[in-house]
């Protein structure tokens, strides 16, 4: 019965939402008319696969040089001098002036890349070594974080996931 009800109820409200309905004095056919189906070809035409907008990366210019172009955000490469450890070292000393000064920091690992992201880990003399995710040109390096935890709420919601992995975030 409850089945019936069911159908019933569809039937009603796909005539509702159609406009199968008739007013008074309406004498014409509930129904538009159906026009007779098209002639088929011998052979359907295949579904197509949407495809996906590729992306694409701005073209080199001939002015512009290997170091004003990112890093893919889809893996972590070496930076290969974009920045350099010194670069890396001369920002943060620039955020936190309290850092030994001389040979007391140096880089152990990196900087490693992706994006305009860089994640560097440096070797302080005395100390833990601090983590470093730094963002931007090499010649303007812009420090995120530092510390012994790089993985602060800014580095999570916008730092590239593979970053993040390398970072252990």
């Amino acid at each position: 019965m409850r089945t019936a009800a069911a159908v019933l109820a569809i039937v009603s409200v796909g005539c509702l939402l159609s406009g199968c309905t008739r007013s008074r004095g309406d004498s014409g056919p509930l129904l538009p008319p159906v026009s007779p189906p098209a002639a088929r070809s011998a052979s359907p035409t295949p579904f197509s696969t949407p495809v996906a907008p590729a992306r694409t990366t701005p073209a080199r210019s001939a002015s512009s040089s290997p170091s004003q172009q990112p890093f893919s955000e889809a893996y972590v490469s070496q930076c290969n001098g974009r920045p350099t450890g010194d670069q890396v070292v001369a920002a943060v000393r620039r955020a936190r002036p309290n850092l030994p000064s001389g040979a007391g920091v140096t880089v152990k690992t990196g900087p490693l890349c992706a994006g305009v992201w860089q994640y560097t880990v440096l070797t302080v003399t005395g100390s833990e070594p601090l983590q470093v995710m730094t963002k931007g040109a090499p010649a303007a390096l812009t420090v995120v974080t530092v510390g012994t935890d790089p993985c602060t709420v800014v580095v999570k919601a916008t730092a590239p996931p593979a970053l993040l992995s390398t970072a252990n975030c």
